[in-house]
């Protein structure tokens, strides 16, 4: 075994611990009886069963690392860890700790926040179907139609008159990435020819976007651009429209259905429930 993984046996085990006493391990034999074949057990601890899903249920609690490990690989170490950890809770049963009351409250609390989760999870997952997900982006592309992007390019000076004179040696048919290597003070535009790439109206500052959005494909403006940078000579490649697609949105469409599901049911269940309130030293108000 590696120093990595012998490092980690005291974290290892105390995760373990956590996941054999958790109160949902209650419900496994049910699961254990029907699925007994894919789930072998792997130990027995005085009679407790240790199967391969309780091991794959501490491997999820781990660090990402270990996580992403193959559980085969960590057989050797989890194994024993759940075997000290099955031995602790027997022996914290023989010794009635699960009946002390504030052991019996941190269960209670446990079992209640995986009510509640479980109980948000299924009605989010019955709400969070494909068809809504992709009629929540139908109509967001019917609100958002396309953006207009553009791909430029540039050649930056530092005077109008400098700025005219690379537009006469276009008009003459000079080659703008050349000029651009030869004129332009904006480094960038020396060594791809003035290229820009693609970018939105938004992208740049007003002036600029102004004058290239207002250009067709293939179109040189036929007079310089003054900015906060200095004197363009602005030439638009190409035009093309933009739209989000369904994948680019799917998290957040996703994001925006759960938190309306839960909103619209603590709403729905606080207006059919009897609450009372207390001040905070619990008199009545």
């Amino acid at each position: 075994m590696s120093r990595f993984l012998r490092a980690a046996a005291v974290g290892l085990v105390l995760a373990a611990g956590t996941v054999a006493t958790a109160p949902a391990q209650q419900a496994q034999p049910a699961m254990q009886a029907v699925d007994a074949a894919a789930d072998p057990i792997l130990a027995i601890v005085d009679g407790a069963a240790i199967r391969r899903s309780d091991l794959q249920t501490l491997q999820r609690a781990l660090p990402a690392q270990f996580q992403q490990m193959p559980l085969e690989m960590l057989f050797p170490l989890l194994i024993d860890r759940m075997i000290d950890a099955k031995l602790l809770a027997i022996a914290g049963r023989k010794d009635e700790i699960h009946n002390d009351p504030d052991i019996r409250a941190r269960v209670a609390s446990f079992e209640e926040r995986l009510v509640q989760d479980a109980y948000l999870t299924r009605r989010v997952a019955a709400a969070t179907t494909e068809e809504a997900i992709q009629a929540r982006y139908r109509k967001f592309v019917a609100e958002n139609p396309a953006e207009t992007e553009i791909s430029a390019r540039h050649i930056l000076v530092a005077s109008e008159q400098k700025a005219r004179e690379i537009l006469a040696a276009l008009s003459r048919g000079g080659d703008f990435a050349k000029l651009a290597a030869d004129n332009s003070i904006d480094p960038s535009g020396k060594d791809n020819g003035g290229d820009l790439g693609f970018f939105r109206k938004a992208d740049m500052v007003p002036e600029f976007s102004e004058a290239a959005f207002a250009l067709k494909e293939g179109q040189t403006a036929d007079r310089p651009v003054k900015s906060q940078f200095g004197w363009h000579v602005i030439r638009v490649d190409k035009v093309r429209a933009v739209a989000q697609g369904l994948e680019d949105l799917r998290e957040e469409i996703s994001n925006q259905i759960t938190q309306e599901v839960v909103n619209a049911e603590v709403a729905r269940l606080r207006g059919g429930a009897k609450i009372e309130r207390f001040n905070f030293d619990g008199t009545p108000r």
